[in-house]
């Protein structure tokens, strides 16, 4: 391969780019990216960036001598691919004509219908999110979250500790069904009334009401609630519209293989943006977590040098955390596949559990709070089994 690009300047672009030059491949490189800026971490901008705890030089990815001979066009969206030519179309008018495509555009914010220029509203997925809600956090007041999900949680937390008075608005009945199953779902969500943050479960958003700002959010059960502030995270989307056209198979993101391959040779996809094929499920599935960003890369770059013809081992479990009111919670596995969670250790009322998921007698996932050892024990007995 003389040319590869690589569409999307985050964590997992960054992690194919160095997987890249360090499985040996010295060709062109091209690393396209929509953002103005340099990779930099997200999980921060929801926490410690969000208190000012950290600035933006501490959320860089790269290290001040790392150099991967590479093009970085920043600021510049890919609008197509046309899949025959693996030829990527930039909104500037040009195209990168590559022998590689490795597809890293990652997802986008959700927002609710109708709130386009209402100032006070706001998403959290970017620098530039964190930025404008960073400064509006600090003038105090009420803040409404819309979506009890992790970043909603954590947005919620660390606007707690800036001393706003708080709101979370959950349209399920639990927060974190999802991911976490209900009854442990319960119990991290419990943080919120632990620490005087009131909880609204059940009840969907009818809208927000406001001339030029928005002044409250209207639920569907006829309350509403005062809000200087609205953060609305109601989860993300892949961004794969550009791929319209192209060839590549899409269905809640790209459709891929259990390396990242997709249906267009030559071209591979990581990241929030790729639905990987899981094969202890049986499925194809997103995972959105920062683990994920930055090891799988390394798999789908090895297919793409390979043509396909390296056998790709199982994705590790997808793993994740969270810091919420002072309590690290960590996940590994998936909560799906379980028919029972048992806690092993701790007490629920502490908030210190240490939970296993079980189908049948095999462990499936493990949920931690505040037991990072017990967790990282349970969490390589996962990859051990998987």
């Amino acid at each position: 391969m003389k040319t590869v690009a690589v569409v999307g300047a985050s964590l997992a672009g960054l992690s194919a780019a160095r997987s890249l030059r360090k499985r040996g491949y010295d060709g062109r490189l091209v690393v396209i990216g929509d953002e103005l800026h340099r990779p930099y971490d997200r999980p921060p901008l929801s926490k410690e960036f969000l208190a000012g705890s950290l600035g933006e030089a501490d959320l860089a990815l790269e290290t001040d001598d790392e150099d991967l001979s590479a093009e970085w066009l920043l600021g510049v969206r890919a609008t197509g691919l046309d899949g025959p030519r693996r030829a990527v179309r930039l909104d500037d008018g040009g195209e990168i004509r590559a022998d590689g495509v490795v597809i890293a555009t990652g997802a986008t914010a959700r927002t609710l219908p109708g709130t386009a220029g209402l100032a006070g509203v706001h998403t959290l997925r970017t620098l530039d999110d964190a930025r404008a809600l960073r400064d509006e956090l600090a003038l105090g007041g009420r803040l409404v979250v819309i979506g009890g999900g992790f970043v909603g949680a954590e947005v919620a937390s660390t606007a707690y500790a800036l001393g706003l008075d708080v709101t979370v608005v959950e349209a399920a009945p639990t927060p974190l069904a999802g991911p976490l199953g209900a009854a442990m779902g319960g119990i991290v969500s419990a943080l919120h009334a632990d620490h005087g943050v009131r909880l609204l479960c059940g009840v969907g958003v009818k809208g927000l009401s406001g001339e030029s700002r928005v002044e409250a959010v209207l639920l569907e059960d006829g309350r509403s609630l005062p809000a200087d502030l609205v953060v609305v995270g109601v989860g993300a989307r892949p961004c794969v519209e550009w791929l319209a056209g192209s060839g590549i198979a899409l269905a809640d993101g790209v459709v891929c293989g259990t390396d990242g391959r997709t249906s267009l040779a030559g071209v591979v996809a990581v990241g929030d943006c790729a639905s990987w094929y899981d094969p202890r499920a049986g499925l194809h599935r997103r995972v959105e977590h920062w683990t994920g960003a930055l090891e799988r890369p390394d798999a789908a770059v090895a297919a793409l040098l390979a043509g396909g013809a390296v056998e790709p081992a199982a994705p590790r479990p997808p793993y994740f955390w969270s810091d919420q009111y002072g309590v690290r919670i960590q996940f590994a596995g998936h909560a799906a596949g379980a028919d029972s969670v048992t806690i092993e250790e701790g007490a629920r009322d502490d908030r210190n559990v240490l939970a296993v998921y079980r189908r049948g007698e095999h462990p499936v996932a493990v949920l931690g709070m505040n037991q990072p050892r017990l967790f990282m024990r349970w969490r390589k007995q996962l990859a051990a089994a998987a």
